[in-house]
């Protein structure tokens, strides 16, 4: 078993309501434009999903960056950042207002820059009785996990139950997580170069061709994957040799420089963190998280 710090993280609450989809006042259309040029109206991130969860195809749906199951966001802004930093995948949510009050769930992802938002996983009946405006409360547990063997791994928005249970070795002093897909530099999208601390790093799905090369067409919600030569210490950016790992928290989308949408959860410079493969490997199998 790989040691941790775990008994020593602070469990705080943070809250949001469910999130409404929402369009920019300006432009006056609401349209987006694809790879093509071609404008598009799908739905977008935000909401109730009711019809896609974890564990489903993260392609091949007619809307834009999707948000599976529940995304919730605090009105205030510097208080939904630190909702946004500190919800951590695999965190427990628990509805505090409204019909379906007394509900649990589970931290799956987060979005940000544009939308900052923490997506949570609820069962499909419990998705029937939320409304746009409940409370979610998330026990927030994770920020500040490290591992004392491996001090030049750095973990990011990793709930330590769910590191513990992911796929993982030790070989010869190195990490390796197992994986279900490794995404090639060249793929890393929308994300490179904002902060790591929350938020997401896109997958480029453009070049479909390339995706398939790689195996990436196949991806779930849900997956993990890892990304080549890719830091995300503080700023996600290109670095040879560096490796990232991340769990696909978003659909694709039809936008160029969208596809997938990861939130990573552990990072190191060369030769400190590797992967191996690990075919299926996803958190709702993992979590038993039921749709």
């Amino acid at each position: 078993m790989t040691v941790t710090n775990a008994s020593d993280l602070v469990a705080v609450s943070v809250a949001g309501k469910v999130a409404n989809p929402a369009f920019s006042g300006l432009p006056a259309e609401p349209y987006r434009l694809a790879a093509d040029g071609t404008p598009f109206l799908w739905p977008t991130f935000g909401g109730i999903v009711y019809n896609v969860s974890v564990g489903d195809s993260a392609f091949g749906w007619s809307g834009d960056c999707i948000h599976p199951s529940v995304s919730i966001a605090h009105p205030d802004a510097n208080k939904n950042r630190g909702l946004n930093i500190f919800a951590c995948v695999g965190n427990r949510a628990t509805v505090v207002s409204g019909a379906a009050k007394g509900a649990t769930g589970t931290v799956t992802g987060k979005s940000g820059r544009f939308s900052d938002q923490v997506i949570i996983h609820f069962d499909r009946a419990t998705r029937e009785k939320l409304a746009v405006d409940d409370t979610i409360m998330v026990a927030a547990e994770g920020v500040g996990l490290t591992l004392p063997d491996h001090p030049g791994i750095a973990l990011k928005s990793l709930d330590p139950r769910l590191f513990d249970s992911l796929p993982k070795e030790n070989v010869g002093g190195v990490l390796k997580m197992g994986v279900a897909a490794t995404v090639p530099p060249h793929m890393v999208g929308a994300g490179a170069g904002l902060t790591s601390e929350g938020g997401s790093l896109h997958i480029q799905s453009t070049d479909r061709e390339e995706l398939a090369r790689h195996g990436l067409d196949r991806l779930r919600l849900g997956d993990v994957v890892a990304v080549a030569d890719t830091d995300s210490r503080y700023n996600h950016g290109y670095l040879r040799g560096a490796l990232s790992i991340g769990i696909v928290g978003q659909t694709d989308g039809p936008r160029a420089g969208y596809g997938p949408g990861l939130t990573i959860v552990m990072t190191a410079p060369e030769g400190r963190l590797g992967a191996f493969d690990a075919p299926q490997t996803n958190i709702a199998d993992i979590l038993g998280l039921s749709a």
